[in-house]
């Protein structure tokens, strides 16, 4: 018997598991992200997020889009799902331009992490960017955008994404824009309520 023969009879078990593992890992990275949005699902996002922020010089935002219940009861999910694909397709872009990664972690809610050069800037176009009306069906939708950002600054992304979520939900209480703060900001504002 040649060293030919169990190479042959085992090759086609060799191309069955080679198979497998390209199928397993498509369906891996599909899962990781949203198959409306194309944006990173909420553990794909955070994996990236946490890299880019050992690299430093990194900040994170946390975006809720105001007025899409309204959109959704109005025009149907049809609409909701054209302002959501449309808000991932630009997030994407700008997230591209800003050295970042944007992700979708649910319902009508995105996260950022992007270089903190120049953020509060950055942030002002983002807002422009996601309010700007998006064209379905010969209707302009329009919807609003509270976004929370912070930098890093030696924080986890656990802590950053909780003081990004402080300032978002200060923007939408405050009829929904931007709120971009320091996060020694945020800290002194926690103890402050808790005087």
């Amino acid at each position: 018997m040649s060293l030919i023969e169990p190479l042959v009879a085992a090759a086609p078990l060799a191309v069955g598991w080679t198979t497998h593992g390209l199928l397993f890992r498509r369906r891996l990275a599909a899962a990781r992200h949203c198959p409306l949005t194309q944006l990173l699902t909420r553990e794909g996002w955070e994996k990236a997020a946490i890299r880019r922020i050992l690299r430093g010089g990194a900040a994170v935002a946390v975006i809720d889009l105001d007025d899409f219940k309204a959109v959704n009861d109005t025009f149907g999910h049809a609409a909701g799902d054209a302002v959501l694909k449309a808000t991932g397709h630009r997030l994407h872009l700008w997230a591209g331009a800003s050295d970042g990664t944007a992700g979708r972690l649910g319902g009508d809610e995105f996260a950022l992490v992007m270089t903190a050069d120049n953020f509060e800037d950055g942030i002002e176009q983002l807002h422009e960017l996601l309010t700007a009306p998006i064209d379905w069906q010969g209707v302009q939708l329009q919807v609003g955008a509270s976004i929370g950002a912070v930098p890093t600054d030696g924080l986890t992304l656990s802590e950053a994404l909780g003081h990004a979520d402080q300032a978002m939900y200060q923007a939408k209480g405050s009829g929904g824009r931007r709120q971009h703060r320091r996060h020694q900001d945020t800290t002194q504002d926690s103890q402050e309520v808790g005087r």
